[in-house]
């Protein structure tokens, strides 16, 4: 069972073809994310992972690792502070803020980290169900 002050820590990184993958499942094929030329002339200089790329791992993280299998992701705020990089290492910390054991639900405090400089890029909160370990 999960319990307020928990906390559980993912690294990752993607690649340029995974960018490119999601710009396909998406269909937000945005320059920025994938034509380095197009970006070098923008304020990032180089491609940026689209926000929602960073963000969709949590729900890999809720749905298998934490709390993992029959975990419903009910809700999500997010905020994009700083952009992603492919090929950059990142971790994303997941703490818990509040649980209702009656409902099964939790609030969790999502955040994506740059693992080498350790500022964060994106944060945010999610609100997961799950009947077996909430």
């Amino acid at each position: 069972m999960i319990q307020v002050g928990q906390t559980y820590s993912h690294d990752f990184k993607f690649t340029q073809e995974e960018v490119n993958r999601f710009a396909e499942v998406t269909g937000d094929k945005n320059p920025v994310h994938t034509d380095a030329e197009f970006a070098a002339k923008t304020i990032f200089k180089k491609p940026i992972m689209h926000g929602m790329l960073g963000a969709a791992l949590f729900s890999k993280v809720f749905g298998v690792l934490f709390p993992g299998e029959g975990t419903i992701y009910l809700n999500q705020s997010l905020n994009f502070l700083r952009p992603m990089s492919v090929d950059v290492d990142y971790v994303a910390v997941f703490t818990v803020k509040e649980v209702n054991a009656e409902k099964h639900r939790a609030i969790i405090e999502t955040v994506i980290n740059d693992k080498v400089t350790g500022k964060t890029c994106t944060n945010g909160e999610a609100t997961i169900m799950n009947t077996e370990k909430i």
